[in-house]
C-alpha cells in the first residue's frame, strides 16, 4: 500500500494465517481498510494487546496501529484487492477521495492459480462519511487482560476537561498574506505556539524561564453547548472562535494519575480528532456522542478491561475519557495527529516532574549529543 510505482502484492498460502501490522501514516485522513472476501481478527492496537475482535473492516486514524490476523481462506483461483480510503468525519469539507490498493494473491498449487488477466475482486468499502461504522470499530475494542497487565488506577489526582476544535487567531508577524486573522486550532481555547529559542524539554531540564508557562487550564474558559452546530450562526458565539496563542503546559507530579475528558466542539466544523499522547499509553474509559455529562457518563466507564492506546480518535461531535499514570519524567507533547491541525495549534504538553530516585529522574543528555 506504500507509494511505489508498482502495485504492492501480498502472496499467501491457502489455509495459512497472516499477521497484518497496519499503520496509518497519512497526514490528514482516517482510513477504512478492507481485503475483499476476507475478514480480520484484531489482536492489538497501538502495540497493546486486545481481546480478539472479529471484523471485516478496520478503521485507523493517523498515528494509530492495528495488528490483525487474516486467514487466507478465499478461493485461490482469484485475486483480491486490499483497499483503503478516507473516513471523512467532517461533512462539507474537502478531502482526498482516492482509494489506494494492493493485491492479495494466492500461491499457485496445482490447477488452482490466479492469473494476471483476471481483475482482482474489489471489497465493498464503507461510505466516506460512515461515522457509525467508525464508532462501532473504535468502541468495541477491549484489552486482553494478563497477569502482568497494568490495572486501571482508581484514584485520580488530576482531572481535566479539555475542549478540542477549530477557530481563528490573529495573523502572526510572518504571515504577510494573512488578512486580519488565520485559521487556528486549540485545546481549551489555547492555540499552541511552538517555542523558537529552545525545546520544551531543554527548558525544563535547564530551568530556563520564558520558554513556556505551566498554566495550561484544566477547564475551557467558557461552558457552552459544545457540539451544537447552530452556534456557528449565532453572533453571540463569535468570541468562542477566537483562540489566543500560548506555549502552555500542564505540570503534574511524578506518579500522579491524570484523567482527561476530550470534548469535541462544533466551532467552524465538527469532525473526529485523533489525539496522540507522547511518552505514555492511556486507558480509554468511555466514548460517546454529544456533550459529556459528568453525572451520567461516568456510569459507562470501563474500569476492568478498557482498551489501551496512545492515540484516540475522539468521536465526531462527541467525547472520549482517558486516564494514565504520569510515571515518565520529562516534557510530553499531546496533539491532534491530523497534521494540519497540529500546525494550527491543536496541542499542549505535560511537564512531568522528577520522581524520588535516579530511576524516576530525567537523565541529562549524553556527552556526545549533537548541538545546534
Amino acid at each position: 500500500m506504500c507509494s511505489y510505482k508498482q502495485t504492492y502484492k501480498l502472496e499467501v498460502v491457502q489455509g495459512e494465517t497472516y499477521m497484518l501490522r497496519i499503520i496509518n501514516a497519512a497526514l490528514n485522513n482516517q482510513l477504512f481498510f478492507k481485503v475483499a472476501n476476507h475478514s480480520f481478527t484484531v489482536v492489538a492496537v497501538d502495540a497493546s494487546y486486545t481481546m480478539p475482535y472479529k471484523t471485516d473492516v478496520i478503521v485507523i486514524a493517523p498515528g494509530q496501529t492495528v495488528d490483525a490476523l487474516m486467514v487466507a481462506d478465499a478461493s485461490p483461483s482469484a485475486r483480491y484487492y486490499m483497499a483503503a480510503r478516507a473516513y471523512a468525519s467532517a461533512v462539507n469539507l474537502a478531502f482526498d477521495s482516492t482509494t489506494t490498493t494492493g493485491i492479495v494473491q494466492y500461491k499457485p498449487v496445482g490447477t488452482n492459480r490466479s492469473t494476471t488477466a483476471d481483475p482482482p475482486v474489489m471489497p465493498s468499502l464503507p461510505d466516506f462519511f460512515d461515522t457509525p461504522t467508525a464508532y462501532r470499530f473504535y468502541t468495541n475494542l477491549t484489552a486482553l487482560i494478563k497477569p502482568a497487565s497494568p490495572k486501571v488506577p482508581l484514584d485520580v489526582d488530576e482531572r481535566m476537561f479539555v475542549t478540542i476544535g477549530l477557530g481563528f487567531a490573529p495573523c502572526g508577524a510572518g504571515q504577510t498574506a494573512c488578512m486580519g486573522q488565520a485559521l487556528s486550532a486549540s485545546m481549551n481555547n489555547v492555540s499552541f505556539a511552538f517555542p523558537t529559542r529552545m525545546s520544551l524539554l531543554e527548558a525544563q531540564f535547564k530551568g530556563t524561564k520564558g520558554i513556556y508557562t505551566s498554566d495550561f487550564p484544566n477547564m475551557p474558559p467558557l461552558v457552552f453547548d459544545y457540539t451544537n452546530q447552530s452556534m456557528n450562526t449565532d453572533p453571540a458565539a463569535d468570541s468562542l472562535s477566537v483562540t489566543p496563542k500560548g506555549t502552555k503546559v500542564k505540570k503534574v507530579k511524578y506518579g500522579a494519575v491524570v484523567e482527561m475528558v476530550l470534548q469535541n466542539t462544533a466551532l467552524l466544523a465538527i469532525e473526529s480528532h485523533p489525539m496522540h499522547l507522547h511518552g505514555f499509553d492511556f486507558f480509554v474509559l468511555a466514548q460517546g456522542f454529544g456533550n459529556y455529562n459528568a453525572s451520567t457518563d461516568v456510569k459507562s466507564y470501563n474500569l476492568v478491561n478498557p482498551q489501551v492506546r496512545n492515540t484516540i480518535a475522539v468521536p465526531t461531535g462527541g467525547w472520549s475519557v482517558i486516564r494514565f499514570k504520569a510515571n515518565n519524567p520529562g516534557m510530553w507533547f499531546m496533539h491532534c495527529h491530523l497534521d494540519v491541525h497540529l500546525t494550527w495549534g491543536m496541542a499542549m504538553a505535560f511537564e512531568v516532574e522528577n520522581g524520588p530516585d535516579a530511576a524516576s529522574t530525567l537523565p541529562p543528555p549524553p556527552p556526545d549529543f549533537p548541538t545546534c
